[in-house]
């Protein structure tokens, strides 16, 4: 619990301090709607968070503590307001203060002409656009052989399938001819999907480089609770990963921002439970699978969030030409993450009874 609290403390008050803004705002249904929203995100980023931990365990204290606060102030105010607004202004050739105004009219999304209903209507582009990012992400690490794997039936004849150069492309770029199928604009569709598909490249590729011409000035990472031994990334290779952290969660956070708009249309509502409590839970969460050293003692969970993954990116361009409720999109996430946990579980409690086992004979042995 102490722990716990290390960890969460600024979650828990800045949570605190949004419900009770949400309160003098809009009264209770106000507070109840930013409960909502704050555990859709947490749900909806479980996987984004385990894969960020990933990547942030490779960076050095400072990098880290960037990510808790400009990365935060990105991630509230940028990708869950900001955003949103600009591809409102994109997409529909309004000026900003135009688009300002419509969102603060708390319009219902249904009508339209209304800033929710603009925003629905730019879903075809952002699905495009995050769903090529993440399915990226998910094929490279699905066609990568790997020691450890999860559902190893599956992930070795796919880890061997993935010797074929440029596979993870062939395929990602055949399923956004798919979701341009479906969809009522098939040019804007392809245009966002590439954009997607390039940003992912440009960002993960110059973070491979300069992680590897930065590699004189990574330090030894012996001081964190992860108890990790590995070099910790600095310098332009830091600053690239944490701009891949960033990209990722804005699209993860984009199909969220559109789904509160089915909860509530009020924008100050959305940025309340989005973005003060959700995104603030998933950051902290991040850091606490870090420090712990979490996804080193479950050995699975990279697994599961990489698949839940994948399956966020089939459903955002399956989402192009078909309305998909967001409970499917959370409770799948939930499903593989809660499921490779346990399989993390039963692996460690199997190989502690086996040590259990040897344990004697090691004893009596010369």
């Amino acid at each position: 619990m102490k722990t716990f609290f290390h960890h969460f403390s600024w979650s828990l008050i800045v949570s605190l301090i949004a419900l009770v803004i949400a309160l003098v705002y809009g009264g209770w249904a106000a507070v109840a709607l930013c409960v909502i929203l704050g555990l859709m995100e947490i749900s909806l980023s479980f996987d984004n968070a385990v894969v960020n931990a990933r990547v942030l365990e490779k960076m050095s204290e400072f990098w880290q503590k960037i990510f808790l606060t400009i990365g935060i102030l990105i991630a509230v105010v940028g990708m869950r307001l900001i955003m949103p607004l600009i591809l409102v202004s994109a997409t529909t050739g309004l000026s900003f203060g135009e688009v300002i105004t419509l969102a603060l009219q708390k319009g219902d999304p249904a009508t339209v002409g209304t800033y929710g209903h603009y925003l629905h209507d730019a879903h075809p582009q952002i699905a495009a656009f995050g769903g090529m990012f993440l399915l990226m992400l998910f094929l490279d690490f699905i066609f990568e052989e790997r020691d450890i794997t999860w559902l190893s039936w599956l992930e070795k004849p796919l880890a061997r399938v993935g010797k074929l150069d440029s596979l993870s492309y062939v395929v990602a770029l055949a399923a956004l001819l798919g979701g341009a199928a479906i969809a009522d604009d098939a040019s804007v569709v392809l245009v966002a999907g590439v954009l997607g598909l390039i940003t992912y490249v440009l960002v993960n590729g110059l973070g491979s480089l300069f992680e590897g011409s930065d590699a004189a000035e990574a330090v030894s990472d012996t001081t964190r609770g992860g108890a990790s031994t590995l070099a910790v990334l600095t310098g332009r290779a830091a600053f690239f990963s944490f701009l891949y952290l960033e990209v990722l969660d804005a699209s993860f956070s984009f199909d969220g921002v559109i789904g509160a708009f089915a909860i509530t249309a009020d924008p100050i509502i959305i940025l309340l439970g989005l973005g003060l409590i959700g995104a603030m839970f998933v950051r902290s969460l991040t850091i606490f699978l870090v420090r712990q050293g979490t996804l080193n003692d479950y050995i699975y969970l990279d697994h599961g969030a990489h698949w839940a993954i994948g399956a966020l990116a089939g459903i955002l361009l399956l989402s192009i030409g078909f309305e998909i409720p967001e409970i499917v999109t959370g409770l799948i996430g939930v499903f593989l993450i809660c499921a490779a946990f346990l399989s993390s579980v039963l692996v460690n409690r199997r190989e502690s009874a086996e040590t259990l086992v040897r344990a004697p004979e090691l004893v009596d042995s010369p």
